[in-house]
């Protein structure tokens, strides 16, 4: 690729059309990573953080040591959640050694987009005592859709080693005086083949919130 084509994607990755910039990042996303990656560490700290979120967005896609380390650093500098979610997304892409990672970010950020994002990430780990951890931690957190999330991630950790602890917590979410809790608490339990959980469920089946029996309704059927 010419100097002239490489400075035109780094002028689309500036424009302020969304689909210059996506084509400008599918386009360095086939490039050497010796050549896209300086592109992008350039435009890292650009004043518009729309350019920061395709710039994190861009550096998942080279899967070097270079980029995971220039991760590393915007993880400790960016201060727009978009552009942090961003970032833990392309971190995921190294695999484990992003889950430390991660898991820090999680306890430092309280904002709900950061949170709800690494928890959806970590779901997607095979390490389920790091997601049980962020779980309790999140279960802790006065943002209802961050607690929600955690609820459900619950049933992640249900199909793993550590699946009595998840239905210790759930047990307790069960009884939850908020009736979100209650009703995600279902959901959490479809995937359960443990005794607890019927019991559980059966209880919730007569719950004072329609929503809550309906969700402990369907999560009794059996499943296909």
């Amino acid at each position: 690729m010419n100097a002239n084509r490489l400075a035109q994607l780094e002028s689309w990755l500036r424009s302020s059309a969304i689909d210059q910039r996506k084509r400008a990042i599918d386009e360095l996303a086939t490039c050497p990573s010796d050549i896209a990656i300086p592109i992008l560490q350039r435009l890292a700290t650009d004043p518009d953080f729309i350019c920061r979120r395709f710039v994190a967005m861009g550096l998942g896609n080279h899967r070097t040591e270079a980029s995971f380390q220039i991760l590393k650093v915007l993880l400790e500098q960016e201060q727009d959640q978009n552009v942090m979610a961003e970032i833990a997304n392309s971190l995921f892409e190294f695999g484990d050694r992003s889950v430390p990672l991660l898991q820090s970010l999680f306890i430092r950020n309280q904002h709900w987009l950061t949170r709800q994002t690494i928890l959806s990430i970590l779901m997607e780990s095979n390490q389920d005592d790091v997601l049980l951890a962020v779980i309790r931690e999140a279960l802790q957190d006065e943002t209802q859709t961050v607690r929600e999330t955690a609820i459900l991630a619950l049933g992640r950790v249900l199909k793993g080693d550590l699946q009595s602890e998840a239905m210790a917590l759930l047990g307790e979410l069960a009884i939850a005086d908020f009736w979100r809790d209650r009703w995600r608490t279902a959901t959490a339990l479809t995937c359960a083949s443990d005794p607890d959980a019927a019991a559980i469920l059966t209880k919730l089946q007569q719950d004072e919130n329609h929503y809550v029996v309906a969700a402990a309704l369907e999560a009794s059927l059996p499943k296909p």
